[in-house]
C-alpha cells in the first residue's frame, strides 16, 4: 500500500508540473531520456547498422540522494559526454559507477569518457575478457554471479544468469521502485530477433525463465532496444527463442 500511495503521489506531483508536458525528459538529434519512475530513466542513442538500419540503443539512469548509476553507455563517447552532463546539470547528480551490460558496442562503446572522469565501471567478468579481445574500453572492475552497489541510500544489484543474447549478458535491477534493466537478453514487445552472431540461442530462454522467477516483484522492465514494458516482455522473449 505504501508503495502504491509513494507511486501516486509521485504520478500527480509529475503532471502537475508545468514545465514537463510529457515522460520525454530531454532530446537532441544524438540522444533521448525518457523518465520510467521517480528514480529510474531510460536513456536512448542510435547505432548506424548495416543489417538493420539506425538502431535505438537503450540504457538506464538510477538516482537517489544526489548519486546516479548508469548501465550501458551510449554508443559514442560523445554521446556519454552529453548524457552525463545532463545528468549533472538536470539531476544535480554525481555519477557514482557504469555498468555495461555486455561487450558489444551499444553497451560499452562510450565507456572510455566515464574513464575520463574517473567515474568507476563495473561488469560480469567475462564482458571483461571479451572487450579485451575485441579491443573496445575495458570495464574496470569484474563480478561472478552478483554484486550490489549503493547509489545514495538505496541499493542496485547486477546480476548473471546465464548466457543468452551474448554469453555474457547481465542484468540490473533497483529494488525500490522495482525496475529491471534486461539489456539485450530481453526483447521489446513485437520485435524481432536481431543481431544473433554471439547467441546462445538454446540457453537464451531458460536464462530468461530464470531471471522471471529469481524477480517476480518487477514492476518495468527494459530492453536493451524497443519500449520498456511489464514482465510480459519476458514471457515474450522466451517464446520467441522456442523454450519447449
Amino acid at each position: 500500500m505504501k508503495k502504491n500511495y509513494a507511486h501516486l503521489i509521485f504520478l500527480v506531483v509529475l503532471l502537475s508540473c508545468n514545465t514537463r508536458k510529457s515522460p520525454v525528459s530531454y532530446e537532441t538529434e544524438t540522444l533521448k531520456i525518457n523518465q520510467l519512475t521517480e528514480h529510474t530513466f531510460q536513456h536512448i542513442t542510435y547505432l548506424q547498422t548495416e543489417s538493420f538500419g539506425k538502431v535505438p540503443c537503450n540504457g538506464m539512469i538510477v538516482i537517489s540522494d544526489g548519486e546516479a548509476i548508469i548501465f550501458d553507455t551510449p554508443n559514442t563517447d560523445a554521446e556519454s559526454e552529453e548524457l552525463m552532463q545532463w545528468i549533472q546539470n538536470e539531476l544535480k547528480c554525481t555519477i557514482k559507477a557504469v555498468v555495461p551490460t555486455h561487450f558489444h558496442t551499444d553497451c560499452l562503446g562510450g565507456l572510455q569518457a566515464f574513464h575520463n572522469r574517473d567515474i568507476p565501471s563495473y561488469a560480469y567478468s567475462k564482458t571483461l575478457e571479451l572487450a579485451a579481445l575485441n579491443n573496445t574500453p575495458i570495464p574496470q572492475h569484474g563480478f561472478t554471479n552478483q554484486l550490489e552497489l549503493s547509489v545514495g541510500n538505496e541499493t542496485v544489484i547486477l546480476d548473471y544468469l546465464g548466457e543468452g543474447h551474448t554469453i555474457d549478458n547481465s542484468i540490473g535491477y533497483f529494488p525500490l521502485d522495482q525496475v529491471l534493466f534486461g539489456g539485450c537478453l530481453i526483447k521489446s514487445l513485437g520485435a524481432g530477433k536481431g543481431y544473433l552472431g554471439d547467441a546462445n540461442i538454446a540457453e537464451w530462454p531458460k536464462t530468461v525463465s530464470k531471471l522471471k522467477s529469481k524477480y517476480p516483484e518487477i514492476s518495468v522492465v527494459v530492453p536493451g532496444h524497443g519500449k520498456a514494458g511489464a514482465t510480459d516482455l519476458f514471457d515474450f522473449t522466451i517464446t520467441l527463442f522456442g523454450e519447449h
